[in-house]
Parts: C-alpha cells; structure tokens; sequence
C-alpha cells in the first residue's frame, strides 16, 4: 500500500533517476526526477515535495561536493522548510556530514540497500509533513493574530497633555517583558491601552488573549485560566487548554482584576510565580511564557488595603502603573472622539439609509461640557443613539439628551396618575423616572437596564449581575433599547 509523499529526486545519471523513481513510485504517492539542477527552482516553486532527494556531485569527474553544497543552500533559501537527502559515493560520509550541518536532513550512500532507501525516505517525508503543518498552523495563527486584535484598526484618540503622557508611558514600556496594571474608571479605555503595549512590544506576532476575570465564576476559575483533563470534575467531557497555555508567547490581559476573590489571587500569584500551570486532573506541570498587562478600576488606597488584594501580587503585577484619565479631566479631548465616532457610525448606518451627519456647535459645546459618568463608552454610546435617532443632518445638544443622565429619558404620560421611582445614583445626586400608569414592560426594562448601568459606572459585569444576566443578554438588551 502506498504512502502519502511526494518526493523529488535530483540527479544527473539517468540511471540512479531511473532506479530511484521505480523503487520508490511502490510506496509513495508521487515520484518526480530532475536531471538539470538549474530547473530546482522552477520544481520546488511549482508545487510542495515532502522530500528532496539531491545528489552531491552533477558532471562528469566532480568529486567535491561542491555544486551539492551550492544548490542544498539553494533550496533552503526557497523553502527553509524543505527536507533534503543527499546521495554521496561510498567514502564520501564526510561530504554528507558537512551537508547535513548546512541544512540536509540525512544521505543515502551509492550504491544503496533498497531497505535502507526506503526507511531513510519514509522518515523524511514523515518530517516534511509536519514540517509543513507547522508552516500552515504558524500561517493560520498569524491571520488570527491579526483578525483578533481590533488595535490594528483603532489607534487611541487623544491630544491632551495627559493623553500625551500616557503614550510616553506606553512606548517606554511597551518594548519591555515587564509586567503593566492600568488603572482607570470603567469606560476610560483600559483594554485599547493594553492593546496598544501588545501591539508596540515584541510579542507583537503572537496572540493577545484577553481575560474578563469579572466575568468568570469562582468555580469556574482554574478550569478556564489552568485548563482541564476530561473527567476531572462533573461536565469535563473533554480535556480543555487554559487561557495561560493558550497566550504562550503572547500577552495575558486579565480586565477587570479587582474582582478576583483573595483566595483566587493566592492561586493567580502561585502560577505566576512558578511560570508553570497544573490542568485540572493533571499531574505535571506546563511550562508557559507570557507578558501580563492587567487592569483595574479599584483606587490606589483600595489596591494597597490588604483586605481587598494581596500586596504581593500587586507587587507582581504592577511593575509599570498607568494611571488613565477620566474624560472629564481630558475635555480638549472630547472634540476629537466625537468626531471620530461620527463618522464610525455614519460609515456603519449609511448602507441602513442613514444619512451622514454632522455636529452642530451647540451640540459639540453640550458634549464638551458634560461631566460623562461613563467616559468614553458612555459618549460612543451617546453619538451613536444621537445618530440613529436624529431626524436632522446635523446633531444638535438636544439629539444627545444631556439635560438628564444620557440613557435615562422621561417617558411623558398622558394619564394625571403617575408613578415615580427615585433611584439613587453614584455620589449624592439622584434622579426621578416618570412611568406611565399602563406600567409598560418595555420601558420599565429600559429604565431599569439604564439606572444599573448608571449605578455601576457602566461596568457591564456588575450591572449583569445586579439585573440577573449574562454579560451577552445585557449587551442584546442595550441595542435592543438604544443604550
């Protein structure tokens, strides 16, 4: 039975081509001969050989090795995947040990033992096709790298003299293996900043796996960061790689790191520690080799109470703080983001017939003035609401409907009966939401999705949580409602 293997055999003897293509034709799939070493290029650029098998010497009274050497280096520079069998007269192992040290894989010695043919070729079409696989899979890695990482397409927005020294911050650190923690309130762009060190650092070419500790249960924890054996707990129907070994030589973004319990954080610390992570069911350790950039919308106080988070991890951890800005303390900034993501929305809705718009100077000084709770997901939210709304071409201040928190708005009743639900907001402020007497389910969802994400400062894991959901039915509820 014949072999998968193609296999490309380089001689100027007609005679050992001959031989060569009737021995090994009976056990692979594919045998092609070449008798001029100058058509090589043209053989290996047309189609892919798992073997190549090439002769040392090509002309009559050639004993050197010389054109042998010549065109294995060749074939490497074309393919450096290439594996290559040299074929060299009885007394010329020399020869064929200063080739396999430029790059040949073995040699087989003229005259040859069929057996020994067979094996030598077998072996190196097995390592050619893994060879290759690798190839494909590095290939297939790289567009995923590059598909995954929306930072390609989005730069970060900013001139103020804050912004300025964030991204002195980031080039700085960014080509370091040094561990970064970013701080900031939700909504200020921690993720696109960690995002942005991938993305100038050297591990650039590799994954950036990002992780929403937030997100993922208590008991879930090391099932998803350490990974799984089929059978090691209830539902472990297969084995599972862990987030650690799956951003191997790339970037761990752990978002969202103040929600991880202190008894997690002693077991994060531990693997972080050792750069070795035990699946679950496991009894040996895996090596791995990250770079961790985590972010945090805890305070510096709360991070250095050791109540909240254990100092040595933070220590771990944070080798470069970066500290973003909320947006009201970068309102120079504001213009520019606006106007960004007006025309990310006008290009987004213009096929759905939406006409391209424009921001009015009341609406830019409206939005300029805002204190913006949410921070720049709360104003990407605001303009894209204003865009699909507004009737007009231009957005006006009142297409953003800032006279009262963005995302809640008064239903007006036409009933004298009224209920009102006074909800309480962060800080001492509060805010009244008029509901019509028919209580209307859709408003009331709306209303109620609108004063938790205002409550949580537009954290989405902890406003799911709060109204019962996951963080996908939460986010199909805001498009649903506009928010």
């Amino acid at each position: 039975m014949k072999k998968e293997g193609k296999i490309l055999i380089v001689d100027d003897d007609e005679d050992i081509l001959t031989a060569g293509k009737l021995l090994l034709k009976r056990h692979f799939s594919q045998v092609s001969t070449c008798n001029v070493p100058e058509h090589i290029p043209r053989f290996i650029n047309d189609q892919h050989f798992d073997a190549i098998i090439l002769d040392m010497n090509f002309g009559p009274g050639e004993s050197s090795g010389a054109q042998g050497f010549y065109w294995l280096q060749k074939i490497l520079e074309i393919k450096p995947e290439s594996v290559i069998i040299m074929i060299t007269a009885h007394g010329g192992v020399n020869l064929a040990v200063e080739a396999m040290k430029l790059g040949a894989t073995d040699y087989i010695a003229k005259p040859w033992q069929n057996e020994k043919v067979i094996a030598t070729v077998s072996t190196a079409v097995l390592l050619g096709r893994s060879r290759s696989e690798m190839q494909k899979l590095r290939e297939t890695n790289k567009v995923l790298v590059q598909a995954s990482n929306p930072a390609s397409q989005q730069n970060m927005l900013g001139q103020s003299q804050a912004m300025q020294q964030i991204q002195s911050l980031i080039a700085r650190s960014a080509p370091t293996e040094a561990n970064v923690m970013i701080l900031g309130e939700n909504g200020t762009g921690k993720e696109l900043v960690a995002r942005e060190i991938h993305q100038q650092s050297t591990r650039a070419q590799q994954v950036f796996m990002s992780v929403d500790l937030g997100a993922i249960s208590e008991t879930l924890f090391e099932s998803e960061l350490f990974g799984h054996k089929k059978g090691s707990f209830t539902g472990a129907q297969h084995d599972r790689i862990g987030r650690l070994q799956a951003a191997d030589a790339g970037t761990l973004f752990l978002d969202e790191l103040g929600n991880l319990p202190l008894h997690l954080q002693a077991k994060l610390l531990t693997v972080l520690e050792q750069r070795k992570v035990t699946p679950l069911g496991a009894n040996k350790a895996i090596a791995f080799n990250v770079r961790v950039v985590s972010a945090t919308n805890l305070s510096k106080e709360t991070l250095k109470d050791e109540q909240h988070f254990r100092q040595d991890l933070l220590f771990r951890l944070n080798t470069v703080e970066i500290n973003l800005p909320p947006l009201r303390e970068r309102s120079s900034d504001i213009a520019l983001l606006a106007s960004h993501y007006v025309d990310f929305y006008a290009k987004k809705y213009q096929q759905q017939g939406k006409a391209v718009k424009q921001l009015s100077v009341d609406a830019l000084a409206a939005i300029s003035s805002y204190s913006w709770p949410g921070n720049i997901r709360e104003l990407r939210h605001a303009i894209e609401r204003a865009m699909i709304l507004s009737q007009s071409e231009v957005l006006t201040s009142g297409d953003f409907q800032l006279d009262v928190p963005s995302h809640v708005k008064p239903r007006k009743s036409t009933s004298t009966k009224e209920h009102r639900v006074k909800a309480e907001q962060v800080g001492t402020t509060s805010t009244e939401i008029t509901l019509p007497e028919d209580l209307n389910l859709e408003q009331i969802e709306k209303n109620a999705i609108a004063l938790a994400l205002k409550k949580h400062r537009f954290n989405i894991s902890h406003t799911a949580k709060e109204l019962g959901l996951t963080r996908a039915a939460l986010y199909r509820r805001m498009e649903k409602h506009g928010l």
